[in-house]
C-alpha cells in the first residue's frame, strides 16, 4: 500500500487544483496540561489505607517477566532491551477503549489516529498510515499484511479485558522473530484460561463510543483443562472532517472468540484458541474513477472487513533444563471497499527447542515456515499483477546466551536466516551484552542488523491523478510497481534500567540508527497506453533503494510512588531523523516527508490515585511535537477517569479523552490512502461485573 500513494507534492508542482487548504495553528498548551494532569491527581484530603490496593511494588515491576526478546522468559531487569511492558493494571486504568490508545503510554512510540478507524503507529520514525516497520503479534500470530509489510488495526480490536500484558520493543527485534521486526516489535499476550475462570460482563456508551460491550465465561473440565469463550461488539460515532463536516467514517464490529488449556501428564501442556470478526467501516477516499480530468474525486465509501483464526501450540518440558514448543496457525482475512478487495489465508508453523548447554550457555534455536495466498480485486484506481499470488517464508535462527561472569555480565549472540519470494535470503544478527551491577540495576548494551523485505506493493498499479499533457493527451500520474531490494537498518542501543529507591525505577536508553537502501520514489520515462480508452500518457513513479539516512535519539519511562495510594509514570522521547539522497537519486520529497513525518519530542504523564477503597482517580496526559511535513502542531491530549467500585465485583467508570481540544489532526499528508479526520473531545460511562 506505500507504493499506492505516490507524491501529491509533485503533482502540486504540475495542477493547483490539488492543493489542499492549510492546517490551522493551535495553541502550544503541552507543558501547561502536563502540570494540570498532576494536579487533578493529587489527593486533596487524607485517606485511610485502602483495603484492596491492587497495586504492584516497584520491585515487582522491576522483575516483571517478559518473553519477546529472546523468545524465552526473562526479568525485566535483566533484559537487554528497550523494553515497555503493559500490564493489566495499566489497561484498566487507562480508559483506552482499543489497542492503538493504549499503545500511546509507550515512549518511543508515535501513535497518531488517521479517521475513525485508522492509525499510523510507528517506533523511532518512519510513520504514516503504511508503516512497515513495526512488528505486531497476538499471542506469537504475526498480524502484519502481506499486502504492504504494515498493520491493519481496525482488525487487532480484541478485548482489552483478555489481555495480560503488551510487551514492546523500541528498536530491532529481528534476529528471533525476522524481517519487519525493524524498528520496533509489539507482542500483544492474552490470558491463560485459568485465570478468566467465572462470568465477566461490561458494557458502556458515551457520544464517540455509542455502544461498547463484552461477554465471557470460563470454566474447568476436569482437573487439568480450562476454557474461556468471549463475545465483544461496538459501535462508533463518525470524527470530524477538515472543514468541519461529517467525517463519514463511523464503525462497527463484532468478534467472538475462546480458548483452552489443558496439560497431559507433568511435561507437557496444549492451548488451542481462535476468534472470528466481522465489521464495516466509513471512509473518504480521493480516488481515481475514470481517465477524465479533473482528478482525484473525493469518494465516500464503505469498507468490509472480516476474518477468522485458529492456533494450537504444544509445549513439552524435556527435563529441568530442555524445553520445546511447536505453534501452527492458520488465518483467514476479508477486506475492501468498491474500489478494491482482498481475500487472504496464512498458514504458519514455528518450531522451537531452548536448553542449557553446559553450566553457563543457555542456548535457543528454532524453525519457521510460512505459506499465504491471496486474491485481490482492483479497479482503475488500484490492480496488482499477478492478481492471484502463493508466497512462501522460511527460516531458522539460533541463539546463544553465555554466562562471562555468573549472575553479573551476560553475552547473547544469535542471528535469523531468511528466504522470501522478493528478495531471497536475509541475515539478520545480533549481539547484547548484559551487566547486572546488583540486584537493583542494570547496564545493556547491543548492535543489530535488521531487514524490511518487500511485499506485495511492489507489484501494484495505483493510477493516483489524471493531468492535462501534451498535444492534447491525458497524463495519467501512477505508480507502478516493480522489483526491490531490502531496505538495511544497523542499529546500536545502550540502556540503563534500575531502582533508585524503593519507589523510584527508571528506565533509560539512547540509540543510533544507520539506514540504508531506503526506497525512494523515482520518476520514469513518460510512455503511451492505450487500454483503457482513450489513449493517454503514463507518467510512471517507480520505487528504487536510493536513500539512506540515521538517526539517533533517547527514550526515558520512569515509575514512582510518592505514597502507597498514589502512582506517577512520566515518559520522554526525543529524536533526530535525517535523510539523504544518493547520487543517482531524483526524489526530493521522500527525504523530507520521511524526516518532517514523526514528533521530534513526546512526553507522557500518567497518574493512578487510590482516594479511598471504592473511588479511584486516573489521569494521563500526552504531549506530541509538531510534524512539519504535515502541517500539524504540536499537541497534547488528556484523557481522565473515575472509577466507582460498588460491590467487590462490580464498578462503574465515567471516563473523558481529548479533553483539551473540541477537535485536532493527528495525521495527514501525501502517502495516506484515506483521507484524514479529526479526532474530537469524547466522554464514556461503562459498568463492568464480575461473577
Amino acid at each position: 500500500m506505500r507504493m499506492w500513494a505516490t507524491l501529491n507534492n509533485r503533482a502540486e508542482r504540475l495542477s493547483p487544483t490539488l492543493r489542499k487548504p492549510g492546517i490551522q495553528k493551535a495553541l502550544k498548551r503541552g507543558c501547561l496540561s502536563l502540570a494540570v494532569a498532576v494536579l487533578m491527581a493529587i489527593p486533596v484530603w487524607p485517606q485511610e489505607s485502602s483495603k484492596d490496593l491492587g497495586n504492584k511494588s516497584i520491585e515487582d515491576l522491576m522483575n516483571i517477566e517478559v518473553t519477546s526478546v529472546s523468545k524465552k522468559e526473562q526479568k525485566l531487569s535483566r533484559t537487554a532491551s528497550a523494553i515497555f511492558v503493559i500490564t493489566q493494571e495499566d489497561i484498566r486504568r487507562s480508559g483506552a477503549t482499543n489497542i492503538p490508545d493504549l499503545l500511546r503510554m509507550v515512549p518511543g512510540l508515535d501513535v497518531a489516529q488517521v479517521n475513525g478507524s485508522t492509525w499510523a503507529i510507528s517506533s523511532r520514525g518512519f510513520n504514516d498510515e503504511a508503516a512497515n516497520k513495526l512488528l505486531v503479534m497476538i499471542d506469537g500470530r504475526t498480524v502484519y499484511s502481506p499486502l504492504f509489510s504494515g498493520v491493519f488495526w481496525d482488525a487487532q480490536q480484541i478485548p482489552l479485558e483478555i489481555i495480560d500484558r503488551i510487551e514492546v520493543i523500541r528498536g530491532p527485534g529481528a534476529a528471533v522473530w525476522g524481517a519487519n521486526a525493524v524498528n520496533g516489535v509489539i507482542n500483544i499476550i492474552t490470558k491463560r484460561a485459568s485465570d478468566t475462570q467465572g462470568g465477566f460482563i461490561s458494557g458502556g456508551a458515551g457520544t464517540y463510543e455509542q455502544g461498547f460491550g463484552t461477554a465471557q465465561y470460563g470454566g474447568r473440565l476436569g482437573t487439568d483443562t480450562y476454557y474461556r469463550a468471549f463475545v465483544n461488539a461496538f459501535n462508533r460515532n463518525h470524527l470530524i472532517g477538515a472543514t468541519g463536516q461529517n467525517g463519514q467514517d463511523d464503525w462497527d464490529a463484532y468478534r467472538a472468540g475462546f480458548r483452552a488449556d489443558t496439560k497431559f501428564g507433568a511435561k507437557n501442556s496444549f492451548t488451542f484458541q481462535g476468534d472470528a470478526y466481522n465489521g464495516s467501516e466509513g471512509e473518504v477516499v480521493a480516488a481515481l474513477t475514470s481517465f477524465q480530468p479533473p482528478q482525484p474525486r473525493i469518494l465516500n465509501l464503505r469498507l468490509g472487513l472480516g476474518g477468522w483464526d485458529v492456533l494450537s501450540r504444544w509445549d513439552r518440558n524435556i527435563s529441568a533444563t530442555s524445553r520445546t514448543t511447536l505453534q501452527v496457525y492458520f488465518d483467514r482475512t476479508n477486506r475492501g471497499d468498491p474500489t478494491y478487495g482482498e481475500g487472504r489465508e496464512t498458514v504458519d508453523i514455528d518450531f522451537q527447542h531452548d536448553f542449557a548447554w553446559g553450566k553457563r550457555q543457555d542456548f535457543v534455536w528454532g524453525l519457521g515456515y510460512r505459506a499465504t495466498s491471496d486474491n485481490i480485486r482492483g479497479s482503475i484506481r488500484v490492480s496488482f499483477d499477478p492478481q492471484k499470488e502463493t508466497d512462501q517464508l522460511f527460516s531458522s535462527f539460533v541463539q546463544d546466551e553465555i554466562a562471562v561472569v555468573p549472575h553479573h555480565v551476560y553475552l547473547t549472540v544469535g542471528a535469523k536466516l531468511e528466504h522470501n519470494h522478493f528478495s531471497g535470503f536475509g541475515l539478520q544478527p545480533n549481539a547484547r551484552v548484559t551487566w547486572v551491577a546488583n540486584d537493583k540495576t542494570m547496564f545493556w548494551a547491543s548492535i543489530a542488523r535488521a531487514l524490511q523485505t518487500p511485499a506485495r506493493d511492489t507489484e501494484v498499479r495505483f493510477n493516483q491523478t489524471v493531468l492535462p499533457g501534451p498535444n492534447g493527451l491525458l497524463l495519467v500520474v501512477g505508480v507502478l510497481g516493480n522489483k526491490q531490494g531490502d531496505e538495511d537498518l544497523l542499529a546500536d542501543e545502550i540502556g540503563y534500567r534500575t531502582q533508585l529507591l524503593e519507589n523510584l525505577s527508571l528506565d533509560l536508553t539512547a540509540f543510533y540508527n544507520s539506514y540504508s537502501h531506503v526506497i525512494s520514489r523515482e520518476i520514469g520515462t513518460p510512455f503511451l497506453e492505450f487500454i483503457p480508452p482513450p489513449v493517454h500518457l503514463v507518467l510512471p513513479v517507480n520505487g528504487a533503494n536510493l536513500l539512506y539516512g540515521e538517526s539517533h535519539g533517547v527514550e526515558m519511562s520512569v515509575n514512582w510512588k510518592p505514597t502507597s495510594r498514589w502512582t506517577l509514570s512520566p515518559g520522554y522521547s526525543y529524536l533526530q531523523l535525517h535523510m539523504h539522497r544518493g547520487s543517482t537519486s531524483r526524489d526530493s520529497v521522500t527525504p523530507v516527508t520521511i524526516e518532517g513525518s514523526s514528533p521530534r519530542e513526546q512526553a507522557q504523564l500518567r497518574s493512578h490515585v487510590e482516594l479511598s477503597s471504592r473511588w479511584a482517580w486516573d489521569a494521563s496526559a500526552y504531549f506530541v511535537g509538531r510534524l512539519p511535513a504535515l502541517k500539524i502542531p504540536s499537541y497534547t491530549r488528556l484523557d481522565t477517569g473515575l472509577t466507582w467500585s460498588l460491590a467487590k465485583k462490580l464498578s462503574v467508570s465515567f471516563v473523558g479523552q481529548n479533553l483539551l481540544h473540541d477537535h485536532h489532526f493527528e495525521s495527514t499528508g501525501p502517502d495516506q490512502i484515506v483521507v484524514s479526520s479529526m479526532v474530537k473531545r469524547s466522554a464514556y460511562a461503562k459498568v463492568t461485573w464480575q461473577f
